[in-house]
């Protein structure tokens, strides 16, 4: 017997939320490099991990804009 009030979620679904939450880390990461001052280390860190995070972001918006055509 099917649930009339399942919700489904697509694979488009997926990548959408994948790709917002990839964007918002790469503005974390790069807030908190800018934002940390006592430890140069770690800020730099941090802004590798937001040039990284933007790459995983951009192939997302990729994948997500081929689902859409």
């Amino acid at each position: 017997m099917e649930n009339k009030y399942e919700i489904k979620i697509t694979t488009q679904d997926r990548l959408l939320r994948a790709w917002e939450n990839s964007m918002e880390l790469v503005r974390d990461f790069e807030k908190y490099s800018q934002e940390i001052k006592d430890d140069k280390e770690v800020a730099r860190l941090f802004a590798e991990y937001a040039e990284e995070e933007g790459v995983h972001a951009a192939k997302f918006r990729e994948t997500l804009y081929k689902y859409q055509h």
